[in-house]
C-alpha cells in the first residue's frame, strides 16, 4: 500500500465513529460518495441515473451514500434522513448499484454541532478510499457527487476511462445547471458568472483555473490522501480540497461527460448554487455584477512577475508589482510577500519548482483576495454583459453583442452556451 495512503487511514481517517453499512465491496475499482442532508425524494432520482448507466460499470463501482444532520436539525430533516435510511435498504435489494450508506443521522449518529457537508464528504471519502486500498486500486478514482444532481449515461465510463491514463491526479467533471426551470433566470446569471471567473483566471494563467463545484470533483485514491483528504466545513469545502489538490498534483477537466446540479433554491450554506439562487430572487440587481476584467489583466501581470523573476528580491518584485497596479503591490505587503518571498528563495533552488511554490503561496483564496482587494480598490465590479463581452474580445473570440441585456433570456443562454463551449475546450 502506498506510504501516504497507510499514514492517512491510520492517523486521518474517520472510520470507527461512523461505520458503513455494506455487503461486498470485492472487485470495487471506483467509489462514487453521495451525502444526503434531507435529500428524500431527489436522492433516489439521482440513483437511478447513476444505476442507468452500463452493467459492467456498475458492476466494478460503489456508491456510498451519507445520509446525515447535525445535532439540533429540525424535525422536517430529520425525518426526512430517517425515511431516506429506510427507503436505502428496500431500494438496494431492487437496484442494479452496488450500494452502501452511512448513518450520520438516527439519534446517537448524527453529525457535531459545527460540522456539515465536509464532514459528511470526508466520511465517504474516507471510506471510499479504505475500499480502494484494500483493492490495491491506488490509482482509481474516488467521485464526489450531490444528491439532487442529475448524470449523464456515460457518467462512470468516461470517468473510469480517464484515470485509466497514467499519471492522473485529479479533475473537474463538465457541468451544466438545467435551465427549463422556473429558475431560469437566475440559474443563467450565476452560471454566467462561474463561467467568467473562471475564464478569467484561465487567461491570466492561473493554475486554480476550475470551477469549484462539490459535484464535478474527482481524484485518485492517491491523491486524495496525499492532499490531507476532505476538511470538515459547513460549507465552501470543495474550494479548499480543489486547492489542496491543485497544490500536490495536476487538476485537469473531464468533457466528455456532464453532471446537472440543482437549480433549486437554499439557504443551507452561505454560498453556491442554492444560496446564489435564493440572494438573486431577494436583489437581481446586484447579481448582473462581475469582477472588473482588469482585475485578471492585472493578476496575467502579476503571474508573468513571478515567472521572470523567480530569484529576483522581494523589494524589485515590489516594484515590478507596483508598476502594474499600485493597489497589487498595496495587496502583496499586507499577504507578507517579502517574508514568503524569502523563505521560498531560501527553501526552493530549482526554478521550476520555486515557481510552483510561489502559486503554491500565492493559491486559490489569496487570487480571491486579491480579487475582493482589487474589487474595493479602484476596480469596481462590472455590468455582467460588459465584463464578458471585453474578456471575449480580449481573447479574440466572437460573442452575441450587443444583444445581450437581462431582459433577454434567450441571448444569455446563447452567450451561456459559448462560455460552455470555451471550458470544454480547455484541456
Amino acid at each position: 500500500m502506498s506510504g501516504a495512503i497507510a499514514g492517512y487511514l491510520t492517523k486521518r481517517a474517520l472510520l470507527d465513529r461512523w461505520r458503513l453499512i455494506s455487503e461486498n465491496a470485492a472487485g470495487v475499482e471506483q467509489v462514487v460518495i453521495i451525502p444526503a442532508f434531507a435529500e428524500y425524494p431527489q436522492l433516489f432520482q439521482t440513483l437511478g441515473d447513476v444505476a442507468a448507466n452500463p452493467m459492467e460499470e456498475l458492476q466494478r463501482t460503489l456508491v456510498i451514500c451519507v445520509v446525515n444532520h447535525r445535532i439540533g436539525a429540525c424535525r422536517e430533516d430529520i425525518e426526512n434522513n430517517l425515511r431516506t435510511l429506510s427507503s436505502l435498504k428496500d431500494y438496494s435489494r431492487t437496484s442494479p448499484l452496488r450500494l452502501a450508506w452511512v448513518d450520520a443521522a438516527s439519534p446517537g449518529n448524527e453529525l457535531p454541532e459545527k460540522d456539515g457537508v465536509g464532514l459528511a464528504r470526508k466520511i465517504g471519502l474516507d471510506w471510499g478510499l479504505s475500499i480502494l486500498a484494500q483493492n490495491q486500486h491506488w490509482d482509481a478514482p474516488l467521485i464526489s457527487l450531490d444528491a439532487d444532481t442529475r448524470v449523464d449515461t456515460s457518467y462512470l465510463s468516461v470517468i473510469r476511462e480517464f484515470y485509466a491514463s497514467e499519471n492522473r491526479w485529479a479533475a473537474v467533471v463538465n457541468y451544466a445547471h438545467p435551465l427549463d426551470t422556473p429558475e431560469r433566470a437566475a440559474i443563467l446569471c450565476y452560471e454566467l458568472f462561474l463561467r467568467y471567473h473562471e475564464l478569467g483566471l484561465a487567461y491570466a494563467g492561473s493554475p486554480y483555473a476550475f470551477p469549484t463545484i462539490g459535484s464535478t470533483i474527482t481524484c485518485t485514491a492517491r491523491a486524495y490522501a496525499a492532499s490531507g483528504g476532505m476538511n470538515r466545513r459547513q460549507a465552501g469545502e470543495d474550494f479548499y480540497f480543489l486547492q489542496h489538490l491543485a497544490k500536490t498534483g495536476r487538476v485537469e477537466s473531464i468533457t466528455s461527460t456532464t453532471v446537472h446540479p440543482s437549480p433549486r433554491t437554499s439557504h443551507r450554506v452561505p454560498f453556491g448554487t442554492g444560496r446564489r439562487v435564493s440572494t438573486f430572487f431577494e436583489n437581481s440587481a446586484d447579481a448582473y455584477l462581475l469582477y472588473h476584467p482588469e482585475s485578471y489583466r492585472v493578476l496575467k501581470a502579476w503571474f508573468g512577475v513571478l515567472q521572470h523573476n523567480r530569484f529576483s528580491s522581494s523589494e524589485l518584485i515590489l516594484n515590478h508589482a507596483r508598476e502594474i497596479a499600485p493597489e497589487l503591490e498595496r495587496f502583496l505587503v499586507q499577504q507578507n510577500f517579502p517574508e514568503a518571498c524569502a523563505r521560498l528563495q531560501a527553501n526552493h533552488r530549482d526554478p521550476d519548482w520555486l515557481l510552483c511554490q510561489f502559486h503554491a503561496w500565492f493559491d486559490a483564496f489569496r487570487t480571491l483576495k486579491l480579487m475582493h482587494y482589487l474589487r474595493d480598490h479602484g476596480y469596481p465590479q462590472q455590468e455582467m454583459f460588459d465584463a464578458i463581452a471585453t474578456l471575449l474580445q480580449w481573447l479574440e473570440l466572437p460573442a452575441p453583442f450587443p444583444a445581450v441585456v437581462e431582459e433577454h433570456l434567450d441571448s444569455q443562454e446563447e452567450l451561456l452556451s459559448l462560455l460552455r463551449a470555451l471550458s470544454s475546450s480547455r484541456p
